[in-house]
């Protein structure tokens, strides 16, 4: 089964079995450490059922907007059934590692909870760089460390068992040669989160945190 495959048929009961008040509770701590703007244009990449998009809009406000894209036909669907309604959410079928956006489109790319499932993380990372404006913020996260994410997916379908975060070391190399700087990780029991800033320009950037 392929892993689109294997999300589709996952997304009627995800909400159920993930949206949790422990989830709540998790991102509304976890999204301020992004470090997100009010007025920013984000980029959410496999939004899934669209889980991460209130607790985005919280943050750019009424004058920013989310852009939020899956792969998987059914998890659109219902995402679009949650969020459409709201006028600065725009909600959208493409798959990171094909689709290209125009350069420099969004001030933060997020990925919460895709990384490991992405196939050719190199491609997608340079999809991402390209929209993101100069010194734009990428943040990859996830509610459980790389080895609670392991043990995870070691319990999971045969779809998704080998889908791991890289180790540390190779994720630094990963983003440097996609033209990632400024890159922190904290990967600990409960959290991994990873921030760093498109280098393209460089030169243009200004240091916001």
């Amino acid at each position: 089964m392929s892993r689109k495959t294997y999300f589709n048929e996952q997304a009627n009961t995800w909400d159920e079995r993930f949206c949790t008040p422990n989830l709540s509770s998790f991102l509304e701590k976890l999204v301020p450490q992004f470090g997100l703007e009010p007025g920013q244009n984000i980029l959410d990449v496999g939004t899934g059922t669209g889980v991460l998009i209130p607790y985005l809009i919280q943050a750019v406000g009424a004058a920013g907007s989310v852009t939020a894209i899956d792969y998987s036909e059914k998890m659109i669907q219902i995402c679009k059934t949650k969020h459409s309604h709201l006028k600065n959410v725009s909600v959208e079928l493409k798959n990171i590692e094909e689709d290209a956006f125009p350069e420099e489109s969004f001030d933060a790319v997020i990925c919460f909870g895709l990384f490991p499932h992405i196939e050719n993380k190199e491609k997608a990372l340079q999809n991402m760089n390209r929209a993101l404006k100069p010194c734009g913020k990428l943040v990859i996260a996830h509610a459980l460390s790389s080895e609670e994410l392991k043990a995870h997916h070691n319990n999971a379908s045969s779809s998704v068992v080998n889908d791991v975060l890289p180790e540390e070391a190779e994720m630094i190399q990963l983003l440097e040669q996609t033209r990632f700087a400024e890159i922190r990780i904290k990967d600990e029991p409960g959290c991994y989160l990873c921030v760093a800033r498109s280098s393209r320009k460089s030169h243009q950037c200004t240091q916001n945190t």
